[in-house]
């Protein structure tokens, strides 16, 4: 319960972070400081997956009753552990959901240190980092206006996740390859993303 009040603190106050202020800092730090950090425990790790899964990489794009449900589960559990982990990544969906119902464009500055910060705390507690945290960095680092560092972690992210779709539709519309066109009318164009950007 404790940290579910963080994370409200957090949303409310999203706007007093939009650069990374000792504020901001503060709050981080106490986020980990709040939370039990397993790096065994893989529950977060794979709750994140599924939710890559069910968002970006599934053709409708949608997520089904079971995520929400196992996020409850978590903060109500006495036990949970990483919470740090999904406290940070549900601020980052929060802060892009909100500014998109209200028509306006997320804060490049506070998307990247949320990220950057996000991404170190899962390369310290796992080892390694989900593909849909490498996705969220390279659209943050795109709406802060570094399309060379987007475009070149899209490349790197691909070699790691080669069968990626929303990095496949990202390369395409930075490069408009025709290898990678091909491939995405052929085999995914039933996918939300295609259809979103209109790849035919």
């Amino acid at each position: 319960m404790k940290n579910l009040i963080l994370i409200l603190l957090l949303l409310i106050s999203i706007n007093s972070f939009s650069q990374k202020t000792d504020e901001y800092n503060k709050f981080i730090e106490q986020i980990k400081k709040d939370s039990k950090t397993d790096k065994n425990d893989e529950t977060v790790l794979i709750l994140l997956n599924d939710f890559y899964e069910q968002t970006l990489q599934s053709d409708i794009g949608e997520l089904k009753p079971d995520i929400p449900e196992r996020i409850q589960k978590l903060y109500s559990g006495k036990n949970s552990k990483n919470l740090q982990i999904l406290n940070m990544f549900l601020a980052y969906q929060e802060h892009i959901s909100q500014t998109a119902a209200v028509g306006k464009q997320p804060d490049p500055n506070f998307q990247i240190n949320l990220i950057n910060d996000l991404e170190s705390e899962l390369k310290n507690t796992y080892g390694n980092v989900p593909v849909i945290i490498k996705i969220y960095k390279a659209e943050a680092l795109n709406s802060n206006g570094q399309n060379k560092e987007s475009a070149e972690l899209i490349s790197k992210s691909l070699n790691e996740f080669p069968n990626s779709i929303p990095l496949k539709v990202y390369k395409y519309l930075d490069t408009k390859g025709e290898k990678i066109k091909e491939d995405l009318v052929k085999n995914h164009s039933n996918h939300w993303m295609i259809k979103q950007f209109g790849i035919k």
